[in-house]
């Protein structure tokens, strides 16, 4: 395969060219498997070793995020590096991801590698280019820290089960919640081409567990699994239709992580959404996040969050709270007698305060100093709980009665949300942490 690449420009260029462009994906994670270093080589994956850095909006910055190339034969209407986009464009070398992710875990920056990639001339050949890069760091550089890869749709089923035995985790872009949106927005892209991957993988998975349980040794394939992402706001699909669609990936194919990724208004096109001050819809992003969590924690379903004759979540309040207002004929739950899934749906207690409730109730009535210690948010239970069949304080089990005092609490919301600002956190926002990667990179 012919893998000449422009290499005019100095790496540290295009590493500042590539790491801006990175920043609008969003399904970024750093956990999920726990691979051993086995001493030959440099880094490991324990679940305890990655370290999690996060951006005031919420992305993981404890790896290197880059993209191969901005480079891309696509013109899908909401990306910064569609083909017709006037933008700087780079592409880095499989030798120059090697040596920027190997110095940087030298000097204790990063924990690990996410690489995703515009298309660069053909899905085969960048999926190429992307393996070769993985090839070099896990067998000449002897790399054993965490990498998280992007899946090319359209690429050949042989170069994506290739790349999978050198990943941890790998993700395919849904970039949009219907099959609809995504002709309408990105007329290149099918969901047949979205899915395939994602069910190549699954399939694959599962059949190297199988495999490990006969061959302890066996190379492990996608450890950590396959995530995706969706781009939210810019398509007029319900909340009500977006979890759903989250729903079904997590039954059907298994997925470790669905991510929403508010829309950015990058780009001027009438397909788009008109541009507005608001910025961009993070607060709805927020509440997606919220019940997403519910549907894979919290034994919800997405029927029981939301309908077609309520399809957004409400502004005010999150979506567990807003549910137990909806059905207050379940309250108050007995927190020494109520089962572990009633016990999920009490605003206020999470799913590891639940586990301490029921192993703390074999050993003695449990009161509402108990619950404190335990780390349930009393002031949000107290109107949903009773501890010996009394509450914590005489109250209404009234909805609008119980919405006007959770909202006096004022709900801790993101600081992005209050300031409905956008910003995505560079590597190169810290000066004297700028100038020692380019000494760094330099030096190469």
């Amino acid at each position: 395969m012919d893998m000449r690449i422009t290499e005019a420009m100095t790496v540290y260029d295009k590493l500042n060219i590539l790491t801006d462009a990175a920043k609008y994906d969003v399904a970024c994670t750093s956990s999920g498997t726990s691979r051993k270093s086995d001493g030959t080589g440099m880094g490991s994956c324990e679940k305890s070793g990655i370290c999690h850095s996060f951006s005031a909006d919420g992305r993981c910055i404890s790896l290197l995020k880059i993209l191969f190339t901005n480079e891309c034969i696509y013109d899908c209407k909401y990306c910064i590096n569609r083909r017709s986009n006037d933008v700087a464009r780079a592409s880095f070398t499989p030798d120059e991801i090697c040596t920027l992710t190997m110095e940087f875990y030298r000097r204790n920056y990063i924990e690990g590698l996410f690489l995703s990639s515009g298309i660069l001339k053909s899905p085969d050949y960048t999926m190429e280019l992307i393996y070769a890069a993985l090839y070099k760091l896990r067998i000449e550089h002897h790399f054993q820290g965490y990498i998280h890869v992007k899946t090319i749709p359209g690429a050949s089923p042989e170069l994506v089960h290739k790349t999978g035995f050198l990943a941890d985790r790998m993700s395919v872009n849904l970039e949009l919640p219907t099959a609809e949106s995504l002709k309408l927005l990105a007329p290149h892209k099918t969901r047949k081409s979205i899915l395939a991957p994602m069910r190549l993988v699954q399939n694959r998975r599962t059949e190297n567990q199988q495999e490990l349980v006969l061959y302890r040794n066996a190379p492990r394939f996608v450890p950590a699994g396959q995530s995706t992402q969706m781009i939210i706001g810019a398509t007029p699909e319900t909340d009500y239709q977006i979890i759903q669609v989250a729903e079904s990936l997590y039954q059907k194919f298994e997925l470790k992580r669905v991510f929403y990724s508010a829309f950015v208004h990058v780009n001027e096109d009438k397909a788009l959404p008109a541009r507005t001050d608001e910025g961009p819809p993070l607060l709805r992003e927020h509440r997606l996040y919220q019940a997403d969590w519910l549907l894979r924690y919290y034994h919800f379903q997405a029927d029981e969050l939301l309908s077609e004759e309520n399809p957004n979540f409400n502004v005010l309040l999150d979506p567990k709270c807003n549910w137990a207002l909806k059905h207050l004929e379940e309250f108050p739950v007995e927190i020494n007698r109520a089962d572990y899934k009633m016990l999920l749906r009490v605003p206020g207690l999470g799913y590891k305060s639940a586990v301490r409730i029921v192993k703390a109730r074999r050993l003695g009535v449990l009161n509402f100093e108990d619950l404190k210690k335990m780390g349930v948010v009393l002031k949000r239970a107290m109107y949903f709980i009773t501890c010996s069949g009394r509450m914590l304080y005489p109250t209404k089990i009234e909805e609008d009665y119980i919405t006007r005092n959770l909202l006096n609490v004022r709900e801790r919301f993101p600081e992005e949300v209050r300031n409905m600002g956008y910003r995505q956190l560079s590597l190169f926002d810290d000066v004297s942490f700028g100038e020692n990667l380019k000494k760094a990179v330099s030096a190469h």
